[in-house]
């Protein structure tokens, strides 16, 4: 199946918020880079449908209700602008790395984030392969009180630091991402099966 390049952005949102490992298949080329996984896990930066099943998970595993409001999309033959808001709860640890290692713990602080952002997607042979965003990522650390610190934000982040918690935390959403980029080759194998 071949989509237009407007339903590709609609359809790559769509997988960061179900998970859907067909979808992803359709969308996303083998050899899709992800600019923005540089923060992620490292399952995230895997080229491919893979990565981003492993970015949905990491997102979906700190934001519950995690949703993309498209705001506007433009695009020509190979590229696809796409304004939207990124929106949820965050009701789990929202876990940053540098380099494949923790860089930030924030734990679950029950807040409401809603950001704008904008995204570019490179596109060939009707597939996204290349991500890239402009996020405003100040304006959500500080709806979760990181950015400037709340006292008792930054009191938690560091109890949890000190108490061995983000390491535990960075290593749950590590795993997690995989098993999600995992589910693509599952899903391959159990597809082969029943045929």
């Amino acid at each position: 199946m071949t989509l237009e390049n407007a339903e590709l952005a609609h359809g790559l949102f769509r997988i960061l918020e179900t998970g859907d490992p067909s979808l992803a298949a359709d969308v996303v080329g083998a050899d899709n880079h992800n600019r923005e996984a540089a923060v992620a896990p490292p399952a995230c930066a895997i080229p491919g449908p893979a990565g981003a099943l492993a970015s949905g998970a990491w997102l979906r595993s700190a934001f519950s209700d995690l949703r993309f409001p498209v705001l506007g999309v433009a695009h020509n033959d190979d590229q696809v602008w796409i304004r939207l808001r990124m929106q949820g709860r965050h009701t789990g640890p929202f876990v940053r790395f540098r380099d494949g290692k923790l860089d930030q713990a924030v734990p679950p602080t029950g807040r409401e984030i809603d950001v704008e952002q904008i995204h570019l997607l490179d596109v060939r042979d009707g597939k996204v392969v290349r991500h890239e965003a402009v996020r405003d990522d100040i304006t959500m650390l500080g709806q979760l009180g990181v950015f400037p610190p709340a006292p008792a934000t930054a009191l938690r982040m560091l109890a949890w630091r000190v108490s061995g918690r983000a390491a535990r935390a960075a290593a749950e959403v590590a795993k997690l991402a995989a098993d999600a980029a995992g589910t693509l080759a599952d899903s391959s194998r159990s597809s082969a099966r029943s045929h």
